[in-house]
């Protein structure tokens, strides 16, 4: 099966209400519902992007950024997190994301410093911290990249269902990759809860990311 059917939102969201006391009787009546221990009567949002809120993969990292810092999730804490998977000679895929992330934050003003772009390579051979260190900036100034060994990258990338493989060049030096290209946005609690699709619009996306920001 297609690993990106299982993250389709389903048509409905299911709320389980539950209490200390035992199961929270609802009773619809007309356009409005009494609850008998409390109700919450907030819409619940409406994304552009996948909700996988509540999924169990993609619950952080432990790399090191192209200044040779440990980073995990939780230093960006307070910040919608915007991470992406790639590798600095990707042809198509990398800059065009990075290129949208940077005109969401251009286009959030002062809450722009409210979202941290994380670019993870799955290319740490030839994505060296100083390469990486004149790549991602390149695209806006705060943005991060992150690097590991061979196999901390593999497995950060199965903690994220991410996909990547090398497609052999016409030397072992120009091999290219190919990888999945979701973005995955994480709210100000740190908790994962969008997958971003690769056609997602600017706009789009800044809307999730505002979404999110607001809570």
């Amino acid at each position: 099966m297609d690993d990106r059917r299982r993250y389709l939102p389903s048509a409905h969201r299911r709320t389980l209400l539950s209490g200390a006391g035992g199961t929270l009787a609802l009773a619809a009546l007309g356009t409005g519902c009494v609850l008998l221990a409390g109700c919450d009567s907030r819409p619940s949002p409406v994304f552009h992007s996948i909700d996988v809120t509540g999924a169990t993969f993609g619950q952080g990292f432990d790399l090191t950024d192209f200044n040779g810092d440990r980073r995990t999730l939780a230093d960006y804490k307070g910040k919608v997190v915007a991470l992406f998977f790639g590798f600095t000679q990707c042809p198509d895929a990398c800059p065009t994301a990075l290129a949208k992330l940077a005109e969401v934050s251009k286009g959030l003003g002062a809450d722009a410093a409210r979202l941290q772009v994380v670019f993870i390579t799955v290319d740490p051979e030839r994505d060296t911290a100083e390469l990486l260190r004149n790549y991602v900036p390149a695209f806006h100034p705060a943005f991060t990249g992150l690097r590991g060994s061979p196999e901390q990258i593999a497995a950060v990338a199965k903690a994220y269902k991410a996909y990547y493989s090398k497609v052999a060049g016409k030397t072992p030096e120009s091999y290219t990759i190919d990888h999945s290209t979701f973005t995955y946005l994480y709210d100000p609690e740190g908790r994962l809860r969008l997958m971003a699709r690769h056609e997602i619009t600017v706009a789009q996306l800044a809307a999730d990311v505002r979404q999110l920001m607001r809570g």
